[in-house]
């Protein structure tokens, strides 16, 4: 398949799964639960942390813990009192467990007082417009400096580390690009949030995991072995051939492809 013509069929894929009813049987339909920006963004933040597995667990998992935050999770984040984290006892999604869980309010709590969004949490420098490059450097640089940030409170516990992936590990960062995704792109198809304004579509990374991978491969977007940081890299800078504005679109059609249609 030649250029134009597979941008036309993952174009056409893009319109087919960018739509309303691919939220439901998805992650992302747990912030859509909400409406104030700050309860999307905590929503959102879980789901995709949560995003590995089956997606029916994940969606029931991430709803859990939304209903044990009263169904607002910011105001819960910044108001509960020490008694209040008892009712997390026990919870756990695959790896994560309690422990994880206290500490990831905890540092919502630290940043919320002092923030008014999550989007600040990535913004350790401002993020420009510029060429490929550039850009891809300093999402490793954003990405990487929000791991040091998040992790930057005392005794934070040693195993929820492996939670929020960075580049600096080699990792994909497939859930954190997705998160952004979700945040950022801003299309007006009911799908992906668009309230984030301080990064542009232009600068996301392909959320890459072994599905979307090797939908990538079979269409000779992706040759690297590994779906790590530099796979996930290399395939977004074969995405911005098709639409240098907005690569991660693209994510729908690959997604679509290797998880829906077993492609």
């Amino acid at each position: 398949m030649d250029h134009q013509a597979l941008k036309s069929f993952l174009d056409r894929k893009v319109e087919e799964y960018n739509q309303p009813s691919f939220i439901e049987s998805d992650p992302i339909s747990v912030p859509h639960h909400f409406s104030k920006k700050q309860d999307i963004e905590v929503a959102g933040f879980f789901a995709a942390i949560f995003a590995w597995g089956n997606r029916t667990t994940i969606i029931q998992k991430s709803m859990e813990l939304m209903k044990l935050m009263e169904l607002s999770p910011h105001d819960f984040v910044i108001h509960h009192k020490e008694k209040d984290l008892r009712r997390f006892e026990g919870f756990c999604h695959r790896t994560f467990n309690t422990t994880d869980l206290l500490y990831f309010i905890h540092f919502l709590k630290h940043h919320y007082m002092r923030f008014g969004s999550l989007e600040d949490a990535f913004m350790q420098e401002a993020v420009p417009a510029g060429d490929n490059v550039e850009e891809h450097a300093l999402m490793e640089r954003t990405l990487n400096r929000f791991r040091h940030y998040f992790f930057s409170l005392e005794d934070f516990p040693p195993r929820t580390r492996k939670h929020i992936a960075a580049p600096e590990r080699k990792s994909s960062c497939k859930r954190i690009n997705m998160y952004l995704r979700w945040m950022v792109r801003d299309d007006h198809k009911g799908v992906d949030f668009g309230i984030w304004k301080k990064i542009l579509p232009s600068q996301l990374i392909c959320p890459l995991d072994l599905h979307v991978a090797r939908v990538a491969r079979k269409f000779k977007l992706l040759h690297r072995k590994q779906a790590d940081w530099q796979a996930a890299v290399s395939l977004t800078q074969q995405l911005r051939n098709f639409d240098a504005a907005d690569p991660v679109k693209y994510d729908f059609a690959l997604f679509g492809l290797g998880v829906i249609e077993k492609f």
